[in-house]
């Protein structure tokens, strides 16, 4: 069915430049009325300034839209709060939450200040953390609510010299998974959009036709998808150069081997059976793992 965002009121984060400019602009689009959050500073999280928000509101409005800037910084939760009852002062409601705002402060781990680790945790996982606890509520009220995460390839699977980042960005897929069981009841749907795109993050680092192929714009569609009415929960969506793709986290039939000190050689012996994916599962939730290591070790004891 057509994506139809037509009175639905978005928060979009870090949406000054970059996939929250294009998410922001393509939302607006589709209808929906937007608040274009953007503190304003370096890929390093240096500075501030209200203008590229501003500039984005521009072209939305200039394209017969409906948007608003804001210069809150996702770490303060205060601010925060204050940008979702601007928000709906203005239109009366929050629907969709984008939590797109991130910072890069890359070095290998040996030689990366804890400082630097601790902050771009608290801009990707306790900023996604702040708007979403911002909104929650509000949320739960109107019995509806769409939250985009933004997690990465490098969270699901690690990347060099990302420890602090790869770290933030797996932990918003656990926020994910929780979220969307507890949202569930209030027609809350939560999911990750794992992003491959020419942003200000990757320049240099990859040749120019490369980085033409991975336009933010081509990665936008997935979010309007991840906030529609029909949209899914607990999906975490990989996009980049128009493709794309779902990301899981499985859990293998695995095998039992008893309990007692012996046990430690059995399973240094045979992790190739324990890692045999032939009737591996998507668990819908964190007890199947638990339920599914007591039904092996009845099913041994013959009870």
């Amino acid at each position: 069915m057509p994506v139809n965002l037509t009175g639905r009121v978005a928060i979009v984060t870090g949406a000054g430049g970059g996939l929250g400019r294009e998410h922001a602009l393509l939302l607006a689009r589709l209808g929906a009325k937007v608040v274009v959050n953007d503190l304003g500073s370096t890929v390093k999280g240096d500075g501030g300034s209200l203008s590229a928000a501003t500039s984005v509101v521009e072209e939305i409005i200039a394209a017969g839209g409906e948007a608003t800037a804001n210069g809150a910084s996702v770490t303060n939760f205060a601010e925060v709060e204050q940008m979702v009852k601007e928000a709906v002062a203005r239109w009366g409601r929050v629907d969709i939450l984008v939590n797109n705002a991130g910072i890069l402060r890359d070095k290998t781990f040996a030689k990366m200040d804890l400082a630097d680790f601790r902050l771009v945790i608290d801009v990707h996982l306790m900023g996604a953390v702040n708007c979403t606890k911002a909104v929650w509520e509000l949320m739960r009220v109107q019995n509806y609510g769409r939250i985009v995460m933004t997690t990465s390839s490098s969270g699901l699977y690690g990347n060099f010299g990302q420890s602090n980042y790869s770290a933030a960005k797996l932990a918003l897929v656990g926020l994910m998974q929780t979220l969307a069981l507890e949202g569930a009841k209030n027609n809350i749907h939560v999911n990750c959009l794992a992003p491959t795109a020419a942003t200000r993050m990757l320049e240099g680092l990859l040749p120019a036709e490369a980085l033409a192929m991975l336009a933010p714009g081509a990665v936008s569609p997935g979010v309007a998808a991840l906030v529609s009415e029909d949209a899914p929960t607990r999906m975490i969506l990989c996009a980049g150069a128009g493709s794309f793709e779902a990301a899981h986290i499985t859990l293998t039939e695995g095998i039992y081997l008893g309990v007692g000190d012996a046990v430690t050689h059995e399973v240094a012996a045979r992790f190739d059976a324990i890692s045999d994916r032939r009737h591996e599962v998507v668990p819908e939730s964190g007890s199947r793992q638990g339920e599914l290591e007591l039904r092996k070790a009845q099913a041994a004891k013959g009870t």
